[in-house]
């Protein structure tokens, strides 16, 4: 399904980083996070030097960045083949319900796609039934792996 003709989505290049770091740090704070605006720069940047992923950028039809969403880019060993990760989508607020998110996430499954994943991979919070919606409404398949975080001693910034 296409997008529709008001949302656009694209490979975040330079001139896209002012747009795309507040974006970022909004989803931070979506999850109350609080990252630093260099340290969310830098992460940017990364990506655009080839960093093991690709970051895209919806924006609505008059310019204004509606949203983003990064992709990883790993291995599955089960498979022996590509595994792309979805780590972030996130849609502003106000242009929620207007088909960015639907646009960024049928973006990163073509990414996927292309790079030869027969996956596309993401987590979500348990409460996040807005999201859970859209991707249900996609045909995700909600998995029954549970995510671990074991801590490595790096201090917060």
């Amino acid at each position: 399904m296409a997008p529709p003709a008001e949302v656009t989505v694209a490979t975040v290049t330079e001139q896209d980083l002012e747009d795309l770091v507040p974006s970022m740090l909004s989803y931070a704070r979506f999850y109350r996070e609080d990252p630093s605006v260099d340290d969310l720069e830098a992460m940017a940047r990364a990506f655009l030097a080839g960093g093991g992923g690709t970051q895209l950028i919806a924006r609505d039809a008059q310019g204004h960045a509606a949203g983003h969403a990064t992709v990883l880019w790993s291995w599955d060993t089960t498979l022996g083949l590509p595994l792309a990760v979805m780590e972030d989508l996130f849609v502003h607020a106000e242009s929620r319900s207007h088909g960015a998110g639907r646009a960024l996430l049928e973006a990163c499954r073509g990414l996927a796609a292309d790079r030869g994943c027969r996956w596309l991979q993401w987590q979500t919070a348990p409460d996040n039934a807005r999201a859970q919606r859209l991707y249900d409404s996609l045909g995700g398949d909600r998995s029954e792996w549970f995510t671990y975080r074991l801590p490595t001693g790096v201090p917060s910034a």
